[in-house]
């Protein structure tokens, strides 16, 4: 009987599941929660052999008016449907109408007044601005020439069709429309104007400032949620051919290549922006300082139309101003070699000067590596006060330095969020995601590469936000004050925490402690090719890192992306032990199990460190009814010798925090000397709340650290460690020793 008994707990012993077992759903698979797949997307997460989506084409004439700060513009809609329905009406979205009186972002914001508040943010807490935005739309048509039925909803605008759009047919329309451009400083919003009062000219930074088809997808059909501000915009690819005419001394930045590059420079800008074309190794003045600041002095009061084409794009952003300054240089990737140009005033040196195209450099060189080679002919960065905002090719960014002096914290915030915007290129101008819906996918996934960006080419700079480490304030704020990162982005909170710092995290986590750089590398850029100018959603990204790197990760998407858990690892009882040097008789019956040993120990006790020292147990001769029916037999006195000397630790770790995560735990010995034993999730998979694993080592532990290095975003450490760091004496202790004397 004393056999079975010690075998049996020997087992358990090593096993470490001898304790009740309690389940949580953490290791439940994803399979019910996503999508079913289908011939349009598949179980592997790549596109379906009938996907299909739409595509729009447009021709658009646009002109500032820099008098009145009205942008006046007639567009052309060629409408492709792709699809295998047939369509009866179209939806475009209205973006403008966000600012127009009584807007759904307006009437729905909730506002409460504090002590004190600056002015400047005060109307729009009680809806009182006196800016009236929104388009004022005409000239609703076919290209026959027939008026076209259309009905505005706030933000979004169907047109009825005269006849169906069936499958593979097209659609051509076109519409006027126009909008006072509004002032950035007084309306908050991603394009608009800056004005100078200092030279009394604007810069002109314009986004969504036309008509733009909605999505129709595979998914949900039209795309029909309303633009509220912060959920940003699914969008469309097409070809754009686009005319902006402006005052004759503005430069202007676009999407897309320069048409008519001879009408619009001057021939000395004109031979400065050929020669930029070849310029690897430096950035090329086709604007100089001196030449931007001579040019802000007379206004001319002659037009001049700049001609630009983009094709495959979903968008289409632009900027003008007499006031800015042009850098550009050549990038040289693998078989391209896009134009890198910054554009920005006097206000912006001497840091733009110095940074911007540089970043921009680096930005398309890193990420090329980690995802695909940069298609577009141009990557730009325009610089905007207090703006970073996205668009294919172009970005606005902020940047300007104090009296001249560009602090460690203006070069951190600039050099990142230009990395930032002009990665955003990747995500979601190209992996064409909805921004409406699922901010992550672009914001999670931009921000995790441009700390990539700034750990290999900027290793001075801050890369705490949207790192492990920089996740734990946010991880350990009050579960109703915060939401899973699947949600819906106008109904996040702790909004740049949810859609920019823990998916960043997360990811993080994922390349360097649960998948390995390798495998996350190679996972990540499959999918970043596979969606290269489609429209992937969630499941699509879980699903194509799963398959394209081998590893079960549905714990993973479940307890980061769909629950609003922590990571918090403790450790718990911790036991030392030793085997006997003893031989152990088998056919000893009446043999007696010592005190101390594991099979004999009741004690209940849990020792604070190791000064006890080790716990004796004993290993035996295995029973011949283990063996059964096979013939050979393991080398029990082998296995006795091979671990006699060894130090066997048995160590407890308690989840409190909810989210399942590898462990990382560091062993400190006698000799000084350290070891890292990385284990992953699946050690919680039968109980999520307790683990308990043992350890073998020649040496002798005097220390115990869970996660040393902080990967894993743990949000309490003082639990991590045993033995546990000697508290403080109390107040009430020190009193009482005082008054006992």
């Amino acid at each position: 009987m004393i056999k079975k008994i010690v075998c049996v707990c020997a087992l358990a012993f090593f096993s470490g599941v001898c304790t009740a077992q309690d389940w949580g759903g953490k290791f439940e698979q994803l399979g019910q929660s996503l999508p079913t797949p289908n011939s349009y997307r598949t179980g592997s997460g790549a596109p379906g052999i009938n996907y299909w989506q739409q595509r729009a084409d447009y021709k658009i004439d646009v002109e500032v008016n820099d008098e009145t700060q009205v942008l006046t513009g007639s567009e052309t809609i060629t409408y492709y449907n792709q699809s295998p329905d047939v369509l009866t009406y179209l939806w475009l979205q209205l973006d403008q109408n966000v600012r127009s009186k009584g807007n759904l972002d307006e009437v729905t914001r909730t506002s409460v007044i504090r002590d004190s508040l600056p002015a400047k943010f005060f109307p729009g807490r009680v809806g009182n601005s006196d800016y009236d935005g929104g388009y004022k739309i005409s000239n609703v048509k076919a290209a026959t020439g027939e008026v076209l039925d259309y009905v505005i909803n706030r933000t979004m605008m169907r047109i009825d069709l005269p006849s169906a759009l069936n499958t593979g047919e097209t659609f051509t329309f076109s519409l006027d429309w126009s909008y006072q451009i509004y002032d950035r400083m007084t309306v908050d919003g991603r394009g608009g104007y800056e004005y100078f009062p200092e030279d009394g000219n604007y810069a002109y930074t314009c986004a969504q400032w036309f008509p733009r088809m909605a999505v129709y997808d595979d998914y949900e059909g039209w795309q029909n949620k309303q633009f509220i501000g912060r959920g940003e915009f699914a969008l469309t690819f097409g070809n754009y051919e686009v005319n902006i005419t402006v005052p004759a001394d503005h430069i202007v930045a676009a999407t897309g290549e320069l048409q008519n590059a001879k009408q619009a420079l001057t021939k000395k800008q004109l031979q400065r922006f050929e020669e930029a074309k070849s310029a690897f190794d430096k950035q090329i003045f086709i604007v100089t300082q001196e030449e931007a600041e001579e040019n802000e002095k007379e206004k001319s009061g002659k037009k001049s139309t700049w001609k630009f084409k983009a094709d495959n794009v979903r968008d289409f952003a632009f900027a003008s101003s007499r006031k800015y300054i042009w850098d550009a240089q050549a990038v040289k990737l693998k078989t391209t070699s896009p134009l890198a140009m910054s554009f920005y005033p006097k206000e912006g040196n001497p840091l733009w000067a110095d940074q911007s195209t540089k970043a921009i450099k680096n930005t398309l060189e890193v990420y090329s590596e980690r995802t695909f080679e940069y298609p577009y002919p141009v990557a730009i960065s325009v610089n905007a006060a207090n703006q970073g905002m996205e668009y294919p090719m172009i970005c606005f960014n902020y940047g300007r330095p104090r009296n001249g002096q560009v602090s460690a914290r203006l070069l951190d915030g600039t050099v990142s969020v230009i990395v930032h915007e002009v990665g955003h290129n990747y995500f979601p101008m190209i992996v064409n995601s909805d921004e409406r819906q699922w901010t992550w996918m672009d914001e999670g996934l931009n921000t995790f590469l441009e700390r990539e960006t700034k750990r290999v080419r900027y290793p001075d700079l801050d890369i705490n936000w949207g790192s492990p480490k920089g996740i734990v304030p946010y991880m350990k704020m009050e579960k109703n004050r915060i939401r899973p990162i699947m949600t819906n982005s106008e109904q996040v909170r702790r909004f740049g925490y949810n859609a920019y710092g823990k998916p960043s995290a997360a990811l993080t986590l994922l390349r360097e402690t649960v998948m390995g750089p390798e495998l996350f590398d190679k996972a990540f850029k499959e999918y970043s090719e596979r969606w290269m100018f489609k429209h992937p959603k969630p499941a699509d990204f879980f699903r194509t890192m799963e398959d394209a790197s081998g590893v079960d990760l549905d714990w993973f998407w479940r307890g980061w992306f769909y629950t609003v858990d922590n990571v918090d690892i403790a450790v718990g009882d911790v036991k030392w032990f030793r085997m006997r040097n003893e031989e152990a008789n088998i056919e000893n019956k009446g043999k007696k199990v010592k005190k101390g040993d594991l099979t004999a120990s009741k004690s209940n006790s849990k020792a604070s460190d190791f000064s006890n020292g080790p716990e004796p147990f004993s290993l035996v001769e295995t029973d011949e009814r283990y063996y059964r029916e096979f013939q050979n037999r393991v080398d029990d006195k082998a296995i006795m010798a091979r671990f006699a000397d060894k130090n066997f630790y048995q160590v407890e770790f308690q989840n409190e925090g909810g989210l399942v995560t590898p462990l990382i735990v560091e062993f400190t010995f006698e000799d000084g000397s350290k070891q890292i034993e990385r284990i992953p999730a699946e050690i919680w998979r039968y109980n999520e709340q307790k683990a308990t694993k043992v350890f073998a080592f020649d040496k002798v532990v005097t220390n115990i650290v869970i996660d040393p290095n902080g990967e894993t975003a743990d949000t309490d450490t003082d639990d991590n460690i045993f033995p546990r760091p000697m508290e403080e004496e109390s107040k009430f202790d020190k009193f009482k020793e005082g008054a006992g004397k």
